[in-house]
């Protein structure tokens, strides 16, 4: 199954929500900037995160963006930090 390359962003309205969602991304990806993170996931790890955070937001008060960034192994999407840089994730296979 192909891995794709995703930024997830949030905007939170509550701080005890915020910390949930931040729990759960750090399962998931690499965090990059606050409440943004490099994700590279297979369709079955991404609807995994899909429900888990479904499940802890607040549809009317929260956000959360999935931006595709294309497959990982194959389009190899440059991402380029200005000033202090993050550690990205490594393509291939993830254990969690």
């Amino acid at each position: 199954m192909a891995r794709r390359r995703f930024v997830v962003c949030y905007d939170i309205a509550s701080p005890a929500r915020w910390r949930q969602v931040y729990r759960i991304m750090q399962g998931h990806g690499e965090w990059i900037q606050l409440s943004v993170f490099l994700c590279d996931l297979d369709d079955v790890e991404r609807i995994r995160l899909e429900s888990l955070l479904a499940e802890v937001i607040h549809h009317r008060d929260d956000s959360v963006c999935f931006a595709d960034l294309g497959q990982v192994e194959r389009d190899a999407v440059k991402v380029v930090f200005m000033g202090k840089s993050r550690r990205l994730p490594n393509p291939g296979p993830a254990i969690f």
